[in-house]
């Protein structure tokens, strides 16, 4: 797994800024995320979400990819590498 990470505010593989304004631009609850991702075949709960928006819980690698496959953009855009979804 590679980890990303930024050297201004000391994070690694924090997705939560990004993966919040993916969610309320499709406008789904963390909950229907979850389910969504759940479906997929991903363990994820509400709380699961909320911590990653929160950017209090790390996200590895797989998680990253499914919620990028999920919204459609790249894994870069979403760990906030490149700007371009």
């Amino acid at each position: 797994m590679k980890i990303y990470w930024n050297k201004e505010n000391n994070s690694k593989n924090l997705i939560g800024q990004r993966g919040k304004e993916l969610r309320t631009e499709k406008h789904i609850s963390q909950k229907a995320l979850a389910e969504q991702l759940q479906l997929a075949g991903y363990e994820f709960s509400d709380l699961t979400v909320l911590r990653i928006e929160q950017e209090t819980r790390f996200v590895p690698d797989y998680e990253v990819v499914s919620i990028a496959e999920f919204f459609h953009v790249s894994c870069e855009y979403l760990l906030g590498v490149k700007n371009e979804k």
